[in-house]
C-alpha cells in the first residue's frame, strides 16, 4: 500500500484537478449563458425539436411493481433526481450504483493485495459495508446536495417569474402565453421548468395538469401555492393578475422568514451535516490507507455484533439530527 506522503500527493493532485474541472464547466456555463438564457432554448436554438427537447429536459419515473422491495428506496430517489434536473431514472442509477459497489467490492481486493485476507464472513461484512458506502452514500449524498442547491435557485428566481407572468396577464395576454414569457425571459432551473409545462400543454396535456407536473417536480410549496391560485381561477373565474401579485408579496414575505429561520439554524445544519460526513469520510480513508486496521481485529467474535450497533446507532444519529434542524415555516 502507498505511504502517507503518496496518499497526500494523490488528494491535492485529485483537489487540483476538482477545481481545474469546475473552473471549466463555470466558464463554459457564462459563455453559454451569453448565448441562450437557458438550456432549453439552447437546445431549440440547436435544431432539437419540442418533442426531443421534452424528452431531455422531463425526468424519466418507471414504476416499480408493487411490493417490490426497492420500492420505497425508488419512492425517495425519483423526486430527488427531479429536484436536481438529472433525467436518469431511478432504477438505471440505482442498477449503476449496484455496479460501481460490486466493482470496488471486486477491485481494491486485487489492488491492495489483500484478497487472502478476505476469507471470512467478519471481513466479507467488512468489505460489503466500505463497497456500498463508496458506491451508494457518496453519490445519493451528491445529488440530495445538487437537488437542494437547484431547488433553492428555484425558489430565488420565483417571486421575479410571478412578477413577469403578472406583467404579461395585465397586458392581455392569456395564461398560457404568459406562461411562454418565462421560458424567455428566465434562466435556468426556472426559464427550462416553466417550458417543459408549455410544451406539455402544446402536446395535449391540461394546464392544471402541467402545472401539478411542475409542482411535483420542484417539489415547494410557493409553487403549490401557485398550482392552486391558477386551477382556482380556471374553474371560478376571476383577476388571476390581483390574485398573483398578492401572492408574490406572501412569498416574499415568507422568504424573508425562510433566511431569518435558515440563518438561526445554519450552524445546527451544518454541525448535523458534519456528523453525518465525517463517520463515512474516516472509515473509507483508513480502511482505503490501512486496511489492517481493521482486518486485524476482524475475526473477533464481538466484531460482527459491534459493526451492527455501530450502524443502528449511526442511523439513529442521522435521523434525530434530521429531526431536530428540520425546521418547518
Amino acid at each position: 500500500m502507498p505511504g502517507w506522503a503518496a496518499l497526500t500527493a494523490y488528494a491535492l493532485v485529485f483537489v487540483a484537478t476538482l477545481l481545474f474541472a469546475d473552473f471549466a464547466v463555470a466558464t463554459i456555463g457564462v459563455r453559454q449563458s451569453q448565448r441562450h438564457v437557458n438550456r432549453r432554448l439552447g437546445l431549440i436554438a440547436a435544431g432539437k425539436s419540442r418533442v426531443e427537447v421534452m424528452q431531455l429536459l422531463r425526468p424519466q419515473r418507471r414504476g416499480l411493481k408493487r411490493g417490490s422491495p426497492f420500492g420505497p428506496l425508488v419512492g425517495w430517489l425519483e423526486p430527488k433526481l427531479a429536484q436536481a434536473g438529472m433525467r436518469v431514472s431511478a432504477q438505471k442509477l440505482l442498477g449503476m450504483m449496484a455496479l460501481a459497489s460490486a466493482g470496488i467490492g471486486t477491485v481494491f481486493p486485487l489492488a491492495a493485495q489483500l484478497t487472502a485476507r478476505f476469507n471470512s464472513v467478519s471481513t466479507l461484512l467488512l468489505l460489503l459495508i466500505f463497497a456500498v458506502g463508496v458506491g451508494f452514500a457518496m453519490p445519493l449524498f451528491y445529488i440530495n446536495l445538487k437537488a437542494a442547491k437547484r431547488i433553492k435557485a428555484f425558489d430565488k428566481q420565483f417571486p421575479v417569474a410571478l412578477d413577469i407572468f403578472v406583467r404579461g396577464l395585465r397586458a392581455g395576454h392569456p395564461v398560457s402565453a404568459a406562461l411562454d414569457l418565462l421560458t424567455s425571459e428566465m434562466a435556468d432551473p426556472c426559464g427550462s421548468e416553466f417550458g417543459i409545462v408549455i410544451d406539455e400543454v402544446n402536446y395535449g396535456l391540461d394546464l392544471r395538469e402541467a402545472l401539478t407536473n411542475l409542482s411535483d417536480r420542484i417539489g415547494s410549496q410557493d409553487v403549490q401555492m401557485f398550482v392552486v391560485c391558477v386551477a382556482i381561477q380556471n374553474e371560478t373565474g376571476g383577476n388571476l393578475a390581483e390574485i398573483l401579485e398578492g401572492l408574490t408579496r406572501v412569498i416574499r414575505e415568507r422568504m424573508g422568514m425562510v433566511m431569518k429561520v435558515k440563518a438561526l439554524a445554519s450552524e445546527g445544519k451544518m454541525t448535523g451535516t458534519m456528523l453525518s460526513i465525517l463517520p463515512i469520510f474516516t472509515f473509507t480513508v483508513v480502511f482505503t490507507s490501512s486496511p489492517e486496521f481493521y482486518l486485524d481485529v476482524a475475526d473477533d467474535p464481538w466484531f460482527v455484533p459491534g459493526i451492527g450497533l455501530i450502524l443502528g446507532l449511526y442511523t439513529l444519529g442521522i435521523l434525530t439530527i434530521r429531526k431536530l434542524v428540520d425546521l418547518k415555516v
